[in-house]
């Protein structure tokens, strides 16, 4: 049995750019750079920085050029793939890559230049919804307290 599985948790490194092939489907690749710190045999910290290229496809691509900028934070679970080609010198070329098959974005830093100010979607609450609140000051919470 083979397993080819990778989970990437960092940083965008630039901004999204959604792109369609010509049968009209939507694609994204993006870079997510990731740290680890450690410390040495000396006790002397530590840091090497990886820089991971990621492609989305579909309403994927989509989300993640809509909601994401340059620094958000991405969860990417995917493949690697490692393509070949030949550039204009006759060269052959290699990268690999990993195709994300599922994604979980991180928390909006604030000040963030997305706009969400649109109509919410159904089953997503849009930041400027106010919840409502529960009094907890009081000894006993029944199920008429709360708001669902």
């Amino acid at each position: 049995m083979d397993l080819n599985k990778v989970f990437v948790l960092g940083r965008l490194t630039a901004d999204p750019q959604l792109r369609s092939t010509p049968t009209g489907q939507q694609v994204t690749s993006f870079g997510v750079a990731t740290n680890r710190v450690w410390n040495d045999k000396s006790g002397t910290k530590q840091q090497e920085v990886e820089f991971h290229n990621v492609v989305l496809w579909g309403r994927q691509a989509e989300i993640v050029a809509q909601f994401l900028t340059k620094g958000s934070m991405i969860l990417v679970e995917g493949r690697l793939r490692t393509r070949t080609w030949q550039n204009q010198q006759g060269q052959t070329q290699r990268t690999t890559e990993i195709i994300g098959e599922r994604i979980q974005l991180g928390p909006r830093p604030t000040g963030q230049s997305k706009d969400f100010s649109g109509p919410a979607k159904e089953g997503f609450v849009s930041p400027k919804n106010d919840l409502p609140e529960i009094n907890i000051d009081e000894e006993e919470i029944t199920a008429e307290d709360l708001p669902f």
